[in-house]
């Protein structure tokens, strides 16, 4: 079966489940808890590549600059360079990037909410002797 999109270029069915479906990508790249974090801040505005790295504590500079780079590509967010001395360069979610934003909330909501939950659930089974 062929999927169509509205520029009528033929895709094959996706199927996350399927060993090799392209759409795993996909998954991979919001699933990825940088990629959340990263999401979440730029979800308030356009931001700085500083602004970010302080907003999104523990990302070395390295993985942030993977991320937004991995971003951009998939067309979640756009770099914008200023002709300022010094150069200003922010980010910013795309129509895309900005769809994402209520499922991965709707992500960080439940974990802040199923925390408590989970963390009993780490203790007793970490005091389970193996």
């Amino acid at each position: 079966m062929v999927t169509t999109t509205s520029t009528e270029r033929a895709l094959p069915e996706l199927d996350p489940y399927q060993e090799g479906c392209p759409s795993r990508r996909v998954l991979d790249r919001i699933g990825d808890r940088w990629t959340v974090l990263i999401v979440g801040t730029l979800s308030t505005g356009p931001h700085r590549f500083s602004e970010i790295r302080r907003s999104v504590q523990g990302i070395s500079q390295k993985m942030l600059t993977q991320t937004l780079r991995g971003l951009e590509r998939d067309g979640l967010v756009t770099r914008t360079v200023y002709a300022e001395v010094p150069p200003r360069v922010e980010y910013e979610l795309t129509e895309g990037g900005r769809s994402l934003c209520a499922p991965l909330k709707a992500l960080e909501d439940w974990s802040i909410a199923h925390f408590g939950e989970l963390a009993t659930s780490w203790d007793t089974y970490d005091s389970i002797a193996r």
